[in-house]
């Protein structure tokens, strides 16, 4: 076939892809240019960036697609022998007192929803964290498919009064379940760019907050920060990337104060974030789909303990796994990696299993849950 009629059946391709209302969109007019004036953003490049490191550009010197398009670590996307995802189900916590959960006056409480979607009830707010609800963590329905359903299903929820999203990938931000909440009296809080998203599917202006790295906002007794985090995003790939921020959140009551990493590698971001908003009562880290060759986007097991002691923590939770095979590891790699390190430096630990309450006031013992899933 001719290297044009390749050319241009990729042209169309992607166009057709773009036009998918999966894929969100892109920034435009008046809200481009609040963006523009960000300092996290590079108006030549017409993209965020990071603090530190271009994580793209480093993954790129790294690997040459063409000559090695599923990667040259063994394993790889085509051969891997380890166990990527569970054989049967994991264990849950079923029938959820809500009530008891929604009683938060004078503590946190949490449910792991799986991956990195988290139920956050604090000083009697509830607070959605990165929810997917979906079949599936991607834009077509045969690919990243959930290990099991919901624990708990959106019309067995309470009511939502914040949704908490990191950045846009498919993983984070789920148009599903963004459009299940657009009838509900939910606000949706932002990395900056984010909300063109939103708006796309159907979310009024006035449900949207978008904040930049550093920036907050106060709603009622609680206080949001967005806070810098080392990644990227889009959701057309490399395609259209980083034309959108990504986030780390800190979370502050009178009385309680927490940490969400979202997706990120480690860097010196943390201990920036630690001096300045810590310490934090639970910190909830980046602690899957992790590889060598992607260590600057995701936490290495090794610095999920050095970010954690960066940012001084209480309590630590691992979160980014359990739910949905985007790497490379065994499943139960994340825990039991952060588990072994974590007895090393005598860390407070949190391994819930999917739909339990935990109360920072009486936190379950810990326990290996995933030791007995084949």
């Amino acid at each position: 076939m001719p290297a044009l009629v390749v050319f241009f059946m990729l042209i169309i391709g992607v166009f057709m892809l773009s036009s998918c209302e999966q894929f969100g969109a892109n920034p435009s007019g008046a809200y481009l240019s609040d963006i523009e004036a960000s300092p996290n953003y590079d108006a030549q490049e017409a993209q965020f960036v990071n603090e530190e490191t271009n994580v793209l550009s480093g993954i790129g010197d790294d690997i040459n697609f063409w000559d090695d398009p599923f990667g040259r670590d063994t394993p790889n996307f085509l051969f891997n022998s380890n166990q990527t995802s569970p054989n049967t189900l994991m264990p849950e916590v079923q029938n959820t007192n809500m009530l008891d959960f929604l009683n938060s006056e004078s503590t946190v409480k949490f449910i792991w929803l799986g991956h990195s979607s988290i139920l956050l009830s604090i000083d009697g707010k509830t607070v959605l964290i990165d929810p997917v609800f979906s079949k599936n963590a991607a834009p077509v329905s045969f690919m990243i498919k959930r290990f099991q359903p919901p624990v708990i299903t959106l019309d067995k929820m309470p009511k939502v009064d914040y949704i908490l999203i990191s950045h846009d990938h498919y993983d984070h931000l789920d148009m599903e379940t963004v459009k299940y909440f657009n009838e509900k009296q939910t606000t949706f809080i932002l990395p900056l760019g984010v909300g063109s998203h939103l708006r796309r599917w159907g979310i009024d202006q006035s449900k949207i907050i978008e904040l930049d790295w550093w920036s907050n906002v106060d709603l009622g007794d609680l206080s949001f920060t967005g806070t810098p985090a080392k990644h990227f995003s889009g959701r057309l790939g490399l395609l259209s990337p980083m034309k959108t921020l990504w986030s780390s959140w800190v979370i502050k009551s009178s009385a309680n104060s927490i940490y969400f990493s979202g997706d990120s590698g480690y860097d010196t971001h943390y201990k920036k974030i630690g001096d300045r908003l810590g310490p934090f009562d639970v910190i909830f880290m980046d602690s899957g789909q992790y590889n060598e060759r992607w260590r600057a986007m995701h936490n290495m097991p090794h610095e999920v303990i050095k970010g954690f002691k960066d940012l001084g923590g209480r309590y630590l939770v691992p979160v980014h796994w359990g739910m949905f095979n985007i790497s490379l590891h065994n499943w139960f790699d994340p825990p039991a990696e952060v588990t072994a390190r974590s007895r090393d430096s005598e860390i407070q630990l949190i391994t819930p299993r999917l739909g339990e309450i935990v109360s920072l006031e009486n936190p379950p013992l810990f326990d290996e849950w995933w030791t007995t899933v084949d």
